[in-house]
C-alpha cells in the first residue's frame, strides 16, 4: 500500500487547532459573559453595535460572518433584554434595521473589563497576538473569497 495517510492524521490538520482554540476561547469568555447575562454570540453582536450603533441585519451578519438564520434568534434575545431595537427600514421595508438602545449602550461600560481578562488568560505577547490576528484574518479572507 502506497497511500499517504499522513494527511489524515489529526496532528497534521490546521483545522483542528483552530477549532479547539476557538472552543477554548469561548469557554474562557463564558464566566465573564455570564456576569453580563450574554452568550458569546450576543457579546460579539453587541460589540459590532457598540461600534456602529445602527446596521441592517445583512450588514450585521456580514461583519459577524453569521447568516440570518443564526443571527435572528440572537437579535430577538437581545431585543427582549432591552439592548437593541429591530425595525423595518423606512426606505426599504424588506430591510430590518438593528439599533442599540440606551440600556445596550450602558452595558458597554460593564463589558470593558472583559478584553484585559481575556488577554491575561491568553498569555501571548502583543506582538504574537498581532501576528495571530493578521494570519487568522488572512485565512478568513481567503476562505470567504473561495466561496464566491
Amino acid at each position: 500500500m502506497n497511500e499517504n495517510y499522513e494527511s489524515l492524521k489529526l496532528g497534521n490538520q490546521l483545522c483542528f487547532p483552530l477549532y479547539a482554540c476557538a472552543k477554548e476561547v469561548v469557554r474562557h469568555y463564558k464566566p465573564y459573559l455570564d456576569e453580563l447575562d450574554l452568550t458569546y454570540t450576543q457579546y460579539i453582536t453587541m460589540m459590532v453595535l457598540w461600534e456602529y450603533r445602527t446596521l441592517n441585519v445583512k450588514e450585521l451578519g456580514e461583519k459577524l460572518y453569521l447568516d440570518s438564520g443564526t443571527l435572528t434568534p440572537v437579535l430577538k434575545k437581545l431585543e427582549s433584554k432591552g439592548y437593541i431595537t429591530r425595525e423595518r427600514s423606512e426606505k426599504d421595508e424588506r430591510n430590518l434595521v438593528v439599533s442599540i438602545t440606551k440600556a445596550g449602550e450602558d452595558l458597554r461600560s460593564q463589558a470593558l473589563t472583559i478584553p484585559p481578562k481575556m488577554s491575561a488568560c491568553a498569555n501571548i505577547s502583543p506582538e504574537e497576538a498581532m501576528v495571530l490576528y493578521k494570519l487568522l484574518y488572512k485565512l478568513l479572507g481567503n476562505m470567504t473569497e473561495s466561496d464566491t
